[in-house]
């Protein structure tokens, strides 16, 4: 049976597996992601997994951006070892393997289409709520990537032009209003002591009822909302999958978000989208990184 090798490769942690056709996992290996020398441990990493398995007859990345899939480089924000890494000619020098690149959200997206939640659905929408916002498009079964490979930014779409002013330099960006340590800053703006100040302890204060907390999850699931609409708008998108470390809070996060988008979607085919929890959860990006390099495999 054909097998691939997937890494996912993210600011805290590296992973690698071997993946076969139907999306059992073979063999897997994580390691904390080392501040410099990157590469070394990821190469280790490679040869821990493959030593000993059945060969892999393609590679597939998923890693933190920004990307330019045409040079085959990375620029991880929370990785400052790597400008314009040539990650991709890397891989491809360590497995001799064809290799194929996305980002960590692009290769969620298509996990979840592929094994988990997005199972059936035509047009999806990946969204990784976590210290930032990242999303992926999978389109008729395959990933939209963009010219270079950074389509699906949806954490940067601007939700209000005469918003916020964003870490990224635009005004408005849904990220200014729904990541996790967005959502802290605004409470704790408004008065919200909790302790510790981060995004768990938040979403336990709101399920325990506390009022600014519930206004800081109202009002980060409400540019969400704004965010689902206007990609299905453009798209037509039928399914929504939120992952990522926000996503944990559950129905605080979920039950407003819900209200919200039946309060922004007017047309029937946007009101038609579902918006369901991740169910591959940190296994997703792994997942569609195995679908990326099984679909462009020599096989394929």
């Amino acid at each position: 049976m054909t097998c691939v090798l997937a890494i996912d490769i993210g600011g805290t942690k590296l992973a690698a597996a071997l993946v076969d056709e139907t999306g059992s996992i073979l063999r897997s290996a994580t390691r904390p992601t080392p501040r410099a020398d990157v590469m070394n441990a990821l190469a280790a990493l490679v040869t821990e997994v493959t030593t000993g398995g059945p060969p892999p007859v393609a590679a597939g990345i998923g890693c933190a951006g920004p990307i330019d899939l045409a040079t085959g480089t990375v620029s991880p924000v929370n990785m400052p070892s790597w400008r314009e890494f040539p990650l991709r000619d890397e891989v491809r020098r360590l497995t001799g393997l064809p290799t194929m690149l996305a980002g960590d959200a692009q290769c969620f997206a298509l996990g979840e289409h592929w094994l988990g939640a997005g199972q059936g659905s035509d047009t999806l929408l990946g969204i990784v709520v976590s210290t930032g916002i990242g999303g992926g498009l999978v389109i008729n079964g395959s990933p939209l990537l963009g010219p270079t490979g950074n389509a699906g930014h949806v954490g940067h779409m601007s939700v209000d032009p005469n918003g916020e002013r964003c870490e990224c330099g635009g005004l408005g960006c849904v990220e200014r209003y729904s990541s996790g340590p967005n959502l802290v800053r605004w409470a704790v703006g408004h008065g919200w002591k909790g302790e510790p100040a981060d995004a768990r302890t938040l979403a336990e204060d709101a399920a325990a009822g506390d009022a600014v907390a519930l206004a800081a999850f109202e009002r980060g699931s409400r540019a969400l909302a704004g965010m689902i609409a206007s990609v299905t708008a453009a798209t037509e998108t039928t399914r929504v999958v939120v992952g990522g470390g926000v996503s944990m809070a559950g129905k605080v996060l979920f039950e407003p978000l819900a209200r919200a988008l039946d309060d922004v979607a007017g047309l029937a085919f946007v009101r038609a989208v579902r918006v369901v929890p991740s169910v591959l959860g940190v296994r997703a990006s792994l997942a569609g990184a195995a679908k990326l390099a099984l679909d462009h495999s020599p096989s394929s």
